[in-house]
Formats: C-alpha cells, sequence, structure tokens
C-alpha cells in the first residue's frame, strides 16, 4: 500500500517538474515587447475574428456609414411646380381662351445653402464612418481579449481539474491506508471518517469547477459564433509569457495604437466641424427658380425667374443657442477625450504592475512553494507510515499541496489575462 502511495506522489513530482521545464523552455520562445498566443488560441481568434456576430455587426455598421458623406454634400431635392391660374372660375383651365392671365405654369425651384455648409456636413459625416471604423477595430481587439481571456480561464479549470483528480487519487490511497490501520488496531476511527469527509469535498469542487468549465465554454462558443450544441473547446498548455515593456514605452504605444484614444480624437474633430456649421447658420440660405407659364391660343407666354433666401429673423432664439450648445459639445468631447487618454493609460500601467507582480509570484511558487509542500507533503507521509505522525497532518498537507496548485495556476491565468489587456491596447492590426 505504502509503495503504491509514494508511486504516485513520485509521478506527482515527476509532472511538476515537467511542466516547470517546459514552461521554462516555452517562456523563453515567448518574449520580448508583444507575446506570441498558442497555436490552438491563435487558431481560435481566427476563427473568432472571421465569424463573430459583434465584429460583423461593427462590420456592417461602419460600411453603412460610409455612405453618409456623398449624401451630406449633395444639394436638397429640387422641386417641380405645376401651376393652373384660372380667370373667372375656380376651375383649372378657366379663362385660357379669353383672357391674358390664365396660364397653366410649369416651373422648378433649387434650394442652395450657404457656400461651405454641404462641406462641413459632409465632413462631419466623413467623422461619423470614421468613429465607426475605430469602432470595428476596437471590437476586433475586445473580441480577441475576450477569446484569450476566456482560453485562459478554460486553461486554469482544466488544470486544476487535473490537480483535483490526482488528489483524489492521493486521498483514495490514504483512505485505504487508513481503514487498514484502522481494522489492525494502530489507527482510530476519526482518521477513516475525516479522509472520507476530504473525499467528498473533493467531489463537491469537481462538480463545481465541471460546472464553471461548462459555461465558460459556452461563452467561449457565443464569442466564436459556434452554436451552444457544438463541441466543447479545450486549453492546452498555457505558460507565462514576458512583456518587456516599461510605463513610458507602453504610454507612447497605447497613445499611438489605442483606438478608443482615436475614436475620442475623431468625436473633438467632428465637435469642432459641427461648431463651425453652427455658425454658418446664421448666414441665410438660398433658392433659386424657374416657371414656364403657357397662356390660352392668341397669347403671349409668361417666363418667370424667383430669387430667394431665408432670414435668421430669430438667431437669439434658433442660431445662438445651436453654438453654445455645440461650443458646450466639443469642450466636452475634448476634455472626455483628455479624461480617456488617462485612463487608457492607467488602465494598461495598472495591467503591467499587475503582470510584473504576478511574474515574482509565479517564481516564488516554482522555486519555493510547490517543491517545498510537495517535500512536506512526502515528509508527512513518510511520517505517518513509520507512526510518527498522526492521519492530520498527512491531510494537512496534502490540502496544502492542492491549494498551492490552485493559487499557481489562477496566478498563471491572471497574467496571462493580464497580457492579453495590454496586447489589446497596444497590438497592431493584422
Amino acid at each position: 500500500m505504502a509503495h503504491g502511495l509514494r508511486g504516485i506522489l513520485q509521478a506527482a513530482v515527476c509532472a511538476v517538474a515537467i511542466l516547470h521545464l517546459a514552461a521554462d523552455a516555452d517562456a523563453g520562445q515567448r518574449s520580448g515587447i508583444g507575446y506570441q498566443d498558442p497555436p490552438q488560441l491563435r487558431a481560435l481568434i481566427a476563427e473568432a475574428m472571421a465569424r463573430s456576430p459583434r465584429i460583423a455587426a461593427a462590420r456592417l455598421h461602419w460600411q453603412a456609414l460610409t455612405r453618409g458623406p456623398i449624401q451630406a454634400a449633395t444639394l436638397p431635392d429640387p422641386q417641380l411646380t405645376l401651376q393652373p391660374f384660372s380667370v373667372g372660375s375656380p376651375l383649372p383651365g378657366a379663362g385660357l381662351t379669353t383672357s391674358d392671365f390664365a396660364y397653366t405654369g410649369f416651373g422648378v425651384s433649387q434650394s442652395i445653402p450657404y457656400p461651405g455648409k454641404l462641406a462641413l456636413s459632409s465632413a462631419i459625416a466623413r467623422r461619423d464612418a470614421q468613429y465607426a471604423s475605430e469602432q470595428l477595430r476596437q471590437t476586433r481587439r475586445e473580441v480577441r481579449e475576450k477569446v484569450r481571456e476566456l482560453y485562459f480561464e478554460l486553461f486554469y479549470h482544466t488544470r486544476l481539474l487535473a490537480t483535483l483528480n490526482l488528489t483524489r487519487a492521493e486521498l483514495d490511497q490514504l483512505t485505504r491506508a487508513a481503514g487498514v490501520r484502522y481494522r489492525s488496531g494502530r489507527g482510530q476511527q476519526y482518521d477513516l471518517i475525516a479522509a472520507q469527509l476530504k473525499q467528498t469535498a473533493i467531489l463537491k469542487e469537481l462538480a463545481m469547477h465541471h460546472q464553471e468549465e461548462h459555461q465558460v465554454n459556452l461563452q467561449m462558443k457565443a464569442e466564436l459564433g459556434r452554436g451552444a450544441d457544438s463541441a466543447d473547446i479545450e486549453a492546452g498548455d498555457v505558460t507565462p509569457s514576458r512583456i518587456e515593456l516599461d510605463p513610458a514605452e507602453l504610454r507612447k504605444l497605447v497613445a499611438a495604437r489605442a483606438p478608443q484614444l482615436e475614436m475620442l480624437r475623431i468625436a473633438a474633430q467632428a465637435g469642432s466641424d459641427k461648431l463651425r456649421l453652427a455658425r454658418k447658420n446664421y448666414w441665410p440660405d438660398f433658392s433659386v427658380g424657374y416657371m414656364y407659364q403657357k397662356t390660352g391660343p392668341g397669347f403671349r407666354d409668361y417666363y418667370m425667374l424667383s430669387l430667394g433666401a431665408t432670414v435668421p429673423l430669430y438667431f437669439w432664439r434658433k442660431q445662438t443657442p445651436a453654438v453654445e450648445q455645440a461650443a458646450l459639445e466639443l469642450e466636452a468631447a475634448q476634455r472626455q477625450q483628455q479624461a480617456g487618454e488617462l485612463e487608457v493609460s492607467s488602465d494598461a500601467e495598472a495591467d503591467l504592475v499587475a503582470l510584473r507582480a504576478a511574474d515574482r509570484i509565479i517564481k516564488i511558487y516554482r522555486e519555493g512553494l510547490l517543491p517545498q509542500s510537495r517535500t512536506a507533503a512526502d515528509s508527512a507521509l513518510a511520517a505517518y507510515q513509520a507512526g510518527n505522525a498522526d492521519f492530520q497532518t498527512v491531510i494537512a498537507a496534502q490540502t496544502d499541496l492542492y491549494n498551492l496548485h490552485q493559487e499557481y495556476y489562477r496566478t498563471v491565468a491572471d497574467h496571462e489575462i493580464a497580457a492579453a489587456r495590454i496586447e489589446q491596447f497596444i497590438e497592431e492590426e493584422p
């Protein structure tokens, strides 16, 4: 019995050692300013880029708005006029043969905005299309970051389930050993009950993490555009990456590449164009019309040219408040741009700080806590087999070992999620 348990523990030690060596080797390949996604994750991201409903909706919205500038730059539709002018009777055509005042008129008129208004309206529409283009970029980055985050969550639950199953196997061995000691009179019934209680708790943990893994799978499928009943996604190995950026470099990259900031810049530029257009509304719009008036036989036809202009008579109730509104909206957009720059830079630096802290914690786990906890578990087991330790000491050592593995995998997952968020701020579009 002891030899079988010892074999399981030695296998666990070997597995942890292999994991550490593989992580060290792979970490050397995933270093630099950016980080390289694992192949399986890259395939999932490519699928999301092609099939994500969120990206498709953002792309269609941008394509729709690109049709706006040419509309905004076009003159208003002309107006055709038919004008029967009767004499002596309200019926159309009355008096055409008896009076030279009666006629049937055919005319056309065209409204002409004050010079510069159409150009500014078109510029505002172009800003809207540019804003939608940056929204599309931002949506693509959000989907990439979300797929990465869900993938690392799947990694965490997959590794934790494997650790739980290993712990369960070890507890099975310990329970059998406690049963043998109890039946031989060298152990206590309480030890056997405590071991069985711990096994039940492990079953509860397994059920809980299976449920959470399923929920993460459903979220991942939604991001990929897959049906909920499609095959589950399994995460492969994940090792801590290295993003070698200092805060100054990060701020520079965020300022140059973050679509959130470009959206705010475009919004401020659109606000400036809207203010200029509001000021131009103090000036009148024009209209020009021409009408041909056909009289009856024997009478001369009439020809009429008309010119018109709107009069901004109520400017203190319309144009002036509109200018004030546009000015306030422009200032708000500029303030929002400043706030956005600070917020995005702060969020990116916070993720960088979290990444650096996780780097140090992962190193502590690998070089200290995990091997020390394994040694403590082995020592407790050996002492229990020699009759120099009670069963609770072995259980406590096994529990500590499992908890440390859980914390380690959680730290690795959080480390990669922080790296993915930094990448979401600074990565260039493929």
